[in-house]
C-alpha cells in the first residue's frame, strides 16, 4: 500500500463497539418534540389498522362455519360486507399514518442534519486538518440519509408489527391453546438463527459506511486537484486507484446485501415448518371435533399475518443495524469537542482599538515540534506590522493564534488588555479582517461574495468597497456586473480578480485589525501599486499585520519583524534593519539580485 492509500485509509477506523442502547435512545430523543403529533394521529391510526387486520380472519372463520356450511346467504353477505368495510378502514388508516409519519420523519432528519452541520461549523481547525473534506461531507449527506427510512416508517412500522404479533399470539392461544402453542415452537428457532447474523450485519455496514466515506474523500480530492492531475497526465493512475476503491466498496455492498437477504429465506423456512405443524395437527383436531374448518382457515390466515411482521421485524433489525453504523459516525462528530473552546463565562470583547500583545508565546502543531518558541511582541493600535522570514518560520502561525484558530501551547495573547481566551470567539473574530493568498469564492453573485464580509451592507457600500480596492472596473466589465454568477472558487475569474474581491470583502467588514497573508502575491505589479495606494487610506487608524514574500510591499510598515524557526531574530523599520545588515538585509539583497538576473 502506497502513501496515498495509507492517507485515505487512515480515516474512520472501524468501530468494534457493542450495540449501544443509549445511542438508540439518543436517536429517539429527536422524536420527542413531535410526540404530541405522533400520539393523537399516528398512534390512533396504527391501532385502528392493527385491529381491523386482526378482526378479518375471525370474520372469515364465521363466514365458512356459519355462512357457507349453514347456507345462510344473508349472514354470509353481512360478513362479506363487514370484511369489505374493514379493508376500507384499514386502507384509510394506513394512508393517513404513512402521510404523517413521513412528515414527522423528515422533520427529525432535518433537525439532525441541522445539529450536525451547526456543530461542524463550531469545530476548530485541528479537526479539519485531520480529515479530508469528502469524509466530512459523507457524514452530513449519506449517513444522515440512511436514517430517513428508520424515522419515516421504521419506528412506527415496528410498533405496528409488535402490536400485531402480540394480538395474533393472544388470539391463537385463545382459539385453541394446544394448536397455538404447537405453532409457537418455531419462533425461538427463528430468533436463535437470526441472532447469529446480528453482529456480522452490523460490522459489514460499518465497513460500507467507511468505504463510502473514503470514496467521497477521494472524489473531492480529485475534483479539487483536476488541473494538477491533467497537467501531470495522471488520469490513468487516478482511475486505477478509484477502480480499486470502487470494487472494494462493491464487494462490501454485496456481502451486506446477502446478509440482509438471509432473513427472508429464514422466515420462509420457519413459516413452512409452522404451516406443516398447522395442517398436520389441525387435521388431527378437526377429526376429533376439537376445531372447525373455519377455525383452521382462520389459523392459516393468522399464521400468514404472523410471519410477515416477524419478517419485517427481521428486516427492521437489519435496518436498525445500518442506522446504528451511521449514527455512530454522526454522533462521533457531534460529540467532537472544539480544540479551541469558549469558556463557560466568556465575555463579549468590547469594540477594540487594536493593541495586540504576545507574551512568551509558544505553540506546537504536534507535540515535540514547536512552531513558535517564546515570542514576545507588541503591536500598537493603528500601526502596520510586517512579518517576514523563510517558509516555516512561524508567520502564518502567529496570525492563526491572533484569530484564535488554534490555542497557544504556552504564553498569552491580549487585545486591548483582554486575554483572547477569556472572550467569545465571535466578538474577537468579528473585529479582525483577514485576506489570504488562497482566496475562496462562494457560489453566487459577485455582489454576494463581497457582501459576505458584512451581510447587512447596502449595494452602495458593496460598490464603495470594490472601488476602494480597484475591483469596480473589472466587475462592471463582466456580463452582468455585480450580479454576475460565479461558481465555487470563482473559476471564471482570474487569480488577481479573486484576490481583489477578497480585499473588498475584508474591507467591507470594517475590522479594527486587518491581516494580509500574502494577499498581494498573485496580483500583477500594476494592480499591486493601485492596491498599495488604496491601502494607505483604508488602513489609516487600523492595526494591520502583513505577511509578504515581496519585501518591496512592506518597506513602509511601521514595524518589520523577522522570524526564523519560531524565533524573533530582528525587529525595526526598514531603514533600521537595513542599517544592521543582518537577516533582513540579506533577504532584501537576495531578492534584489534575483530581480537583476537576466531572463533566460
Amino acid at each position: 500500500m502506497n502513501k496515498r492509500e495509507r492517507f485515505v485509509y487512515q480515516d474512520d477506523e472501524q468501530m468494534e463497539k457493542p450495540f449501544n442502547w443509549k445511542q438508540l435512545s439518543r436517536l429517539a430523543g429527536y422524536m420527542k418534540p413531535y410526540l404530541r403529533q405522533i400520539v393523537p394521529i399516528i398512534l390512533v391510526m396504527m391501532v385502528v389498522g392493527a385491529l381491523t387486520k386482526l378482526t378479518i380472519p375471525l370474520l372469515i372463520s364465521h363466514a365458512i362455519d356459519d355462512g357457507l356450511r349453514q347456507k345462510d346467504s344473508q349472514l354470509l353477505m353481512l360478513l362479506v360486507g363487514s370484511m369489505l368495510s374493514l379493508y376500507v378502514i384499514q386502507w384509510a388508516s394506513n394512508l393517513f399514518r404513512i402521510k404523517y409519519t413521513n412528515i414527522i420523519g423528515q422533520k427529525v432528519i432535518c433537525d439532525l442534519r441541522h445539529d450536525l452541520f451547526g456543530h461542524i461549523q463550531k469545530l476548530s481547525f485541528r479537526f479539519f486538518d485531520k480529515r479530508p473534506a469528502g469524509s466530512v461531507l459523507v457524514r452530513v449527506t449519506n449517513d444522515v440519509n440512511s436514517l430517513q427510512d428508520l424515522f419515516s416508517n421504521g419506528v412506527v412500522n415496528m410498533m405496528i408489527d409488535i402490536v400485531q404479533l402480540i394480538g395474533i399470539i393472544v388470539i391463537l392461544l385463545v382459539i385453541n391453546f394446544k394448536l397455538g402453542l404447537a405453532i409457537m415452537v418455531t419462533v425461538p428457532l427463528m430468533f436463535l438463527i437470526s441472532t447469529k447474523l446480528r453482529l456480522k450485519i452490523r460490522r459489514v455496514w460499518q465497513v460500507i459506511r467507511m468505504k463510502n466515506s473514503r470514496i467521497n474523500a477521494h472524489l473531492n480530492e480529485c475534483i479539487q486537484g483536476i488541473r494538477v492531475t491533467q497537467a501531470f497526465t495522471q488520469e490513468r493512475e487516478n482511475m486505477r486507484f478509484f477502480d480499486r476503491m470502487n470494487a472494494d466498496n462493491r464487494e462490501s455492498w454485496n456481502k451486506g446485501t446477502m446478509l440482509n437477504m438471509t432473513f427472508g429465506p429464514l422466515i420462509e423456512l420457519t413459516g413452512a415448518v409452522g404451516y406443516c405443524i398447522l395442517f398436520l395437527y389441525g387435521a388431527y383436531l378437526i377429526q376429533h371435533g376439537q376445531i372447525t374448518i373455519g377455525l383452521l382457515v382462520a389459523f392459516a390466515n393468522y399464521i400468514g399475518n404472523f410471519w410477515d411482521p416477524i419478517n419485517r421485524l427481521g428486516q427492521m433489525y437489519s435496518q436498525l443495524l445500518i442506522a446504528m453504523a451511521s449514527s455512530e459516525r454522526i454522533f462521533e462528530f457531534i460529540d467532537e469537542q472544539p480544540s479551541v473552546p469558549e469558556k463557560p463565562n466568556a465575555k463579549e470583547l468590547p469594540p477594540i482599538q487594536g493593541n495586540i500583545r504576545m507574551e512568551n508565546l509558544v505553540f506546537e502543531y504536534e507535540p515535540g515540534r514547536p512552531a513558535l518558541k517564546g515570542i514576545d511582541l507588541t503591536i500598537e493600535a493603528g500601526k502596520s506590522v510586517a512579518l517576514v522570514g523563510h517558509t516555516g518560520s512561524g508567520k502564518s502561525t502567529i496570525i492563526n493564534l491572533i484569530c484564535r484558530f488554534y490555542d497557544t501551547t504556552g504564553g498569552a495573547i491580549t487585545v486591548d488588555g483582554h486575554n483572547i481566551r477569556d472572550v467569545t470567539l465571535h466578538s474577537l473574530r468579528s473585529q479582525i479582517g483577514i485576506v489570504l493568498q488562497d482566496t475562496f469564492i462562494f457560489s453566487g453573485t459577485i455582489r454576494d461574495n463581497i457582501r459576505f464580509g458584512s451581510l447587512n451592507a447596502t449595494d452602495e457600500e458593496v460598490e464603495r468597497a470594490a472601488k476602494a480596492v480597484h475591483a469596480h472596473d473589472f466587475i462592471v466589465g463582466l456580463p452582468n456586473g455585480y450580479d454576475t454568477q460565479v461558481e465555487e472558487r470563482g473559476t471564471v475569474l482570474s487569480v488577481g480578480q479573486r484576490q481583489l474581491l477578497s480585499f473588498a470583502r475584508a474591507l467591507l467588514a470594517d475590522p479594527r485589525v486587518l491581516i494580509l497573508d500574502e494577499a498581494t502575491a498573485s496580483i500583477d505589479t500594476e494592480t499591486e501599486l493601485k492596491i498599495q495606494h488604496a491601502l494607505k487610506t483604508l488602513l489609516a487608524g487600523r492595526t494591520s499585520i502583513i505577511i509578504a514574500h515581496r519585501l518591496s510591499t512592506i518597506r513602509h510598515a511601521d514595524l518589520i519583524v523577522v522570524l526564523d524557526h519560531g524565533h524573533i531574530m530582528e525587529q525595526g523599520n526598514h531603514d533600521e534593519l537595513m542599517a544592521e545588515r543582518k537577516i533582513y538585509y540579506g533577504l532584501i539583497d537576495a531578492q534584489y539580485r534575483l530581480l537583476q538576473q537576466p531572463a533566460s
